[in-house]
């Protein structure tokens, strides 16, 4: 990961690559620094003023000591590195994030050191170590500079206002960028109140009177992150500066030595160099090994505390938004590289910058995942901190080691395990795990961050992390001088020694020279590692073993991964070529492979560009050298299924399994730093001229570049790496001509892995208003693609399942995984909503625009009535006689009523994703947002001219994208919000042609759905249409529909039954086409009708023809009426056709159970519906049945059922049945059983509604097949079937019982509208 390039041969092997001094340029004296000039730029552009009239410049509020002054590089050694240009503007932003910072004698100057990285475009990433201090200003022009400046300041100060507030940051805005430019100001020096009351009594700085003093940063930049061994050398360095005594060599002889003469340690090897006074060790890890990663996980867990940081590491792994904060730069560096070594197979893909400097503040607009820090001002309240979006920001307050999480997101599998685990290596090592305040999450609506009360201390282990607690921090240093403490560590002599200084006042800069003999003598008398090293030692024995147990828990959870990949492409260049159209890994049955409690965070972790990018490299491994995270991650699998071959791979356990190397990766670090493999050179005299340079204490002198800028040419390591790289060139020529164009290669390789994410890092130098522009488009053109891949895979995974379900090809889609790409678009939605903001309000940007354009529309709708107040039309009465469902009006803000009326939902985050959910499920989602986005002058009111919102051709495309979505349906409001109440209307329809229109009895009707039903509810006489609120009962499956057959017209026939969700807007269809009554059809004063959910005209207008097949429903009066041969003229089934239905509704319900348990949608659709069993088997006894006899009433199947049971139960009696075998014996009083509860139930259900009732009872308790024998052997059914019909056909009988005996293997569960009162 951490610039592997840079030690593979690729760069030569040099320890350090530049050392560079920034600091004042005399020459051109105090200027105010032009990023905040540009800063202003950006901000009279954000609120719309003309950017150029802006003021630039100075800023007289603040006084002079607290502004920003711009920073120079004064010095690069070498001038450039070919394989490594020098970055002039990002390196000096990024070593004085701040600019320059002033101080006078009475404030603190401790030294400070922090790191830096910087990613380039191709991902390669540099790392950078800077020591800063405060050097005394010796130029008089500064001094009297500075002296005006606060002239002018007192003056202004005098005549604007008494001295109430003399910071800008006190007029508040609600502005977002406002209030983060009012918290990163240039924050105050950690004085004491008292000494900055009398400073500005005393005016501040007056030359005649006090010293003023400037910072100076000196920096190392490295290709490989050796930060414990670049901070031990500069901060010697700076010793050397400040020490009573000249160092025993030139500066430039220790310069020269790390530049030149040091190289990079080779794998699994230890170097040893030397600093001004001491020697530095380093290791690095061998090629089997983790990378390398220097620095502190101790700390980084010590920060945040050990639940807060798994947290904040879950959501880094979903690629989410993460956001530090911190007033120390060094800390922002600990916390970042320490995620993001933790990821380990993985790498994060997205804009990654540790340390955010304030020029680049628009970047937190970025539509797009990113880790970022951002440096705080002391004493900034975090309520006060607005961020362009919230909806999927993770926040993290590292000073006061607390975190604000996203709404739901999964957690990391095994959780509890693996955080036991983690406690137990950190107190191992003396390290509490429970620092850190529990996490905030975005759910509760009253938790402002300002408002909890503040975490209480923790004890920390080791003086050295107390003392980093309650520093006090200035603006621009960030960091710890923690060398001093270091040497106090294990040392009770110099303990006593500060107390005693402390107490005398002394300042402990001046004890150096003593501490560095006290700690020579005790290694001496040792003899073995100093304190400093035995602490380096602990810490990098505690680093690898918190990162082999994350390791370990990626190793177990992804160990069968390789079996899913998908192998597709002949070579490499057509895969790249074809790489956005491939499906490189099978996610449905990896997913279904895995166990149950991983499948919420697999499904989303399996979504996220870390995870396709590392299956593109393992992909790729076929054609080139192995990507090196993923040859020690495939290595580790292999080791571990060597151990574990008793266990069969893809019957993964969600057991937790513990990491079983902690010792040995211990050993491995312990053994290269004890016993070193390699010494450089020592630092020598340098062939240059005396007397130049000269020692003067405190200042640092000016080096002699002549000698600085060229390298040693006889060095007998440079030469081998050079000889190295002439090999690799030839070899990479000789490659080019077989390979394809390696440009092009480079190309398709940057787009295949950014899909979507063309913007992997913000360039630092260049910050030009044209620049910012082009930033801007580029995350324009990004989402759209993203919008365009989310779409496309939503549809090609909802359509691939729908044709499953046609019976085309195998199932690749869960509900979990359709939730979460759900998930991923609404939180796409967000961050394009989010994106150019003027003014944020609220989390959720889209439901902040949705509420402007509510109260816009509500008071345009209030002054339309009050200018003509309209005549309203009665409305028609519901018994009129063209009975049918009214239409339900399309409109976007009845759908925000209905969500706000939600008490469930209690967050704007949560209330924007239902109205998405909502508004995909009812298919307007694309509708809604045109006629949002329609209201131009309202878009414009809130949105910047750069924002994707405003830009007319991406927004037309956008919205074209999801109306493709309107091709499939979704059930994923109803299926998601199970426990909101619903208004549900009810029409009933009858036929009027053949019955009346109305009946005399008191009919009702009870509604089922998959999550419940409704309950009995009586309809008032002569309504037929009635509204109710119920629980969500989720897709509707039945109604049951009744009388209670009172009255002179207590005959009903009734066509249908319509029932519509009145938010989703779902109609569904429910055909009856039967009579209610007594005396009438089969008797029934009650149906049970099965539903079907009917196509909404704007569909069927719109003539959209790929949609989700129709559910089937209950038998059409065409089919009941030929069964029962009421009119005798309905074409009948051959015995062919009833033989293919049979097996088409028994295979139907063994599919059904073969589907995964969310994805199998309702069983008695399948039992009873139009081509359902009971259907089929009423043709097979209806083949050859007498029904229908002139002038007599007519005869159904259950009469036939009936008769055979009276003649078993009197052959029962008689004793007939004694000598049949026992089991025959009992089968027959099963069936007399079941026949008699059936007849004896208190509902009204007619003839075929028993016959129904018995298949379906028969089918749930197994008994079909043993019943069908005692049916065809009884005498009844020579009187009653003819002789060519099929239940008279013994070898037909047979094999129906053989199908039937299939359902055996399933569970088959009746819902409780069909058994209700059957006892049995």
């Amino acid at each position: 990961m951490s610039g592997c390039s840079a030690g593979s041969g690729a760069a030569p092997c040099r320890f350090a690559h530049y050392f560079v001094i920034c600091g004042i340029d005399t020459e051109t004296g105090l200027e105010p620094d032009e990023l905040a000039a540009l800063y202003q730029w950006l901000e009279a552009d954000r609120q719309g003023k003309d950017p150029d009239t802006a003021a630039t410049g100075e800023n007289f509020e603040q006084s002079p000591l607290k502004r920003t002054f711009k920073s120079k590089v004064l010095a690069r050694y070498p001038e450039n590195v070919e394989w490594n240009p020098f970055d002039q503007d990002a390196v000096n932003m990024l070593c004085m994030p701040k600019g320059l910072s002033f101080r006078t004698q009475t404030d603190r100057r401790d030294p400070q050191f922090h790191s830096f990285i910087i990613t380039k475009e191709d991902g390669s990433r540099t790392y950078g170590f800077v020591h800063t201090f405060y050097e005394e200003v010796t130029s008089p022009q500064i001094c009297s500079a500075m002296q005006t400046l606060y002239q002018m300041h007192n003056a202004e100060h005098a005549s604007a206002n008494p001295p109430t507030s003399s910071s800008s940051s006190s007029s508040s805005s609600s502005s977002s960028m406002d209030s983060l430019a009012g918290s990163l100001e240039e924050a105050d020096s950690p004085t004491s109140s008292s000494t900055s009351l009398l400073s500005c009594k005393a005016g501040g700085y007056d030359s005649s009177r006090d010293t003023l003093y400037v910072s100076k940063a000196l920096c190392l930049i490295t290709p490989m992150p050796f930060m414990h061994a670049s901070r031990r050398f500069l901060s010697q360095l700076h010793r050397a500066v400040t020490a009573a005594t000249a160092p025993p060599l030139p500066l430039e002889s220790y310069v020269y030595n790390i530049l030149y003469e040091v190289p990079l340690p080779a794998p699994g090897r230890s170097l040893k160099f030397h600093g001004v006074y001491e020697p530095i060790v380093c290791q690095r890890p061998g090629l089997g090994e983790l990378p390398l990663a220097d620095f502190s996980l101790a700390e980084a867990f010590s920060l945040l505390g050990l639940e807060n940081l798994i947290q904040v590491f879950t959501c880094t792994l979903l690629e989410m938004q993460i956001l530090l904060y911190s007033q120390d730069y060094q800390r922002l560096m600990t916390v970042a590289e320490g995620i993001t070594t933790l990821l380990f197979p993985f790498q994060w893909q997205h804009v990654y910058v540790p340390i955010l400097p304030a020029s680049l503040l628009h970047f937190l607009d970025a539509p797009v995942p990113y880790l970022m820090g951002l440096q705080s001002k002391e004493g900034t309240d975090r309520s006060k901190l607005e961020l362009p979006q919230e909806a999927n920001l993770c926040f993290v307050d590292i000073d006061n080691h607390y975190i604000e999480l996203p709404e739901d997101f999964p957690h990391l599998p095994n959780k509890t395990e693996f955080i036991q685990e983690l406690s137990e290596v950190l107190l191992r090592f003396g390290i509490s795990p429970n620092t850190g305040a529990p996490p905030r999450t975005r759910s509760c609506p009253g938790s402002t961050p300002g408002s909890t009360p503040s975490t209480p201390g923790r004890e920390r282990k080791t003086v050295a992390l107390r003392q980093l607690e309650d520093d006090g921090r200035n603006g621009n240093l960030a960091g710890e001088e923690l060398a001093v403490l270091e040497l106090l560590q294990e040392n009770a002599t110099l303990e006593r020694l500060q107390a005693l200084t402390k107490r005398t006042g002394v300042t402990v800069a001046r004890m150096e020279t003593l501490r560095a003999k006290v700690k020579a003598q005790s290694a001496e008398c040792q003899g073995g590692l100093t304190a400093a090293e035995e602490d380096e030692l602990k810490n990098a024995k505690l680093n690898i073993q918190l990162r082999e147990v994350f390791a370990s828990r990626f190793t177990t959870m992804f160990a069968d991964y390789e079996a899913f990949v998908i192998q597709s492409a002949p070579d490499l260049e057509s895969w790249l070529t074809n790489r956005e159209q491939m499906h490189n890994f099978d996610k449905a049955s990896f997913l279904s492979d895995q166990p149950e409690p991983y499948l919420p965070f697999l499904s989303h972790f399996i979504e996220t560009q870390m995870f396709a990018t590392f299956i593109d490299n393992k992909i790729m491994s076929q054609w080139e050298e192995k990507e090196p995270l993923l040859r020690v991650f495939d290595a580790r699998i292999d080791k571990a299924r060597l151990y574990n071959v008793q266990r069969a791979p893809s019957l993964r356990s969600s057991i937790y399994q513990r990491c079983s190397i902690l010792k040995e990766s211990a050993q491995a670090i312990e053994q290269r730093l004890m016993k070193i493999d390699h010494t450089a050179i020592h630092p020598h005299l340098l062939d240059m001229k005396i007397g130049q340079g000269k020692y003067e204490q405190g200042f640092f002198p000016k080096l002699q570049a002549d000698v600085l800028n060229t390298g040693p040419t006889n060095n007998k390591w440079s030469h081998r790496s050079a000889t190295a790289q002439r090999r690799k060139d030839r070899h990479r020529q000789q490659t080019e001509h077989l390979s394809l164009d390696n440009d092009l290669k480079e190309k398709y390789m940057q787009e295949a892995r950014s899909l979507g994410k063309n913007l992997r890092q913000p360039k630092l130098s260049d910050l030009s208003p044209a620049v910012i522009a082009q930033t801007n488009w580029k995350f324009v053109e990004g989402l759209l693609k993203e919008c365009r891949m989310k779409t496309k895979r939503m549809l090609v995974e909802k359509m691939g399942w729908e044709a499953v379900e046609l019976g085309h090809g195998e199932a690749n889609i869960t509900g979990l995984e359709e939730n979460t790409l759900i998930a991923s678009l609404c939180d796409l939605l967000e961050r394009i909503w989010s994106h150019g903001l003027q003014v944020k309000q609220g989390k959720s940007a889209l439901w902040s625009h949705l509420l402007h354009y509510q109260a816009r529309e509500e008071r345009l709708l209030e002054q339309q009535q009050a200018e003509s107040p309209v005549s309203h039309v009665p409305e028609r009465r519901k018994s009129d006689c063209s009975i049918a469902m009214p239409s339900l009006r399309v409109s976007l803000i009845q759908d925000m009523r209905h969500i706000q009326s939600m008490s469930e939902i209690k967050t704007d985050v949560g209330r924007a994703r239902a109205w998405i959910r909502l508004s995909l499920e009812k298919k307007v989602l694309s509708q809604h947002l045109k006629q949002l986005l329609s209201r131009q002058a309202l878009t414009k009111n809130l949105y910047k001219r750069y924002a994707f919102l405003r830009c007319e051709e991406e927004k037309e495309q956008f919205l074209f994208h999801l109306l493709s979505l309107n091709a499939v349906d979704y059930f994923c409001f109803t299926s998601v919000f199970t426990t909101i109440m619903i208004p549900y209307r009810v029409v009933i329809i009858p036929i009027k042609k053949l019955s009346n229109a109305m009946t005399t009895s008191n009919p009702w009707v009870c509604v089922s759905g998959e999550l419940g039903d409704s309950g009995i509810m009586q309809i008032p006489k002569n309504v037929l249409e009635i509204t109710f609120d119920c629980q969500n009962l989720g897709k509707l499956t039945t109604v049951q529909l009744g009388h209670d057959n009172a009255g002179l017209l207590a005959k009903w026939l009734v066509d249908c039954v319509m029932v519509r969700n009145e938010i989703t807007g779902h109609t569904y269809r429910f055909p009856c086409g039967r009579w209610l009554g007594k005396g009438i059809d089969d008797g029934s004063l009650e149906r049970v009708l099965i539903g079907e959910l009917v196509m909404s005209s704007g569909e069927e207008d719109s003539g959209r023809g790929c949609r989700t097949p129709p559910l089937q429903r209950s038998p059409s009066q065409t089919r009941r009426i030929s069964i029962t041969s009421l009119s005798g003229r309905g074409c009948k089934p051959t015995s062919a056709q009833i033989q293919e239905a049979i097996g088409e509704a028994v295979n139907n319900i063994i599919k059904h159970f073969h589907k995964p348990e969310k994805e199998r949608g309702s069983l008695t659709v399948l039992l009873c519906g139009e081509s359902s069993l009971v259907a089929a088997l009423e043709q097979f006894f209806h083949h050859g049945f007498k029904s229908s006899r002139l002038f007599q009433k007519t005869v159904f199947v259950w009469d036939f059922v009936e008769k055979a049971v009276v003649y078993m139960e009197s052959a029962d009696q008689m004793g007939d049945l004694q000598e049949t075998a026992e089991p025959l014996g009992m089968t027959c009083q099963s069936l007399c059983h079941y026949v008699n509860a059936i007849n004896s139930t208190p509902r009204n259900i007619g003839k075929d509604g028993k016959f129904q009732l018995l298949v379906c009872l028969g089918a749930r308790d197994r008994l079909l097949p043993q019943w069908l024998p005692l049916l065809v052997e009884c005498p009844v059914i020579q009187q009653m079937y003819e002789d060519m019909a099929l239940l008279r056909d013994r070898t037909t009988v047979n094999a129906l019982i053989g199908v039937l005996e299939t359902l055996h293997d399933f569970p088959i569960t009746l819902e409780a509208s069909l058994i209700k009162c059957i006892d049995l």
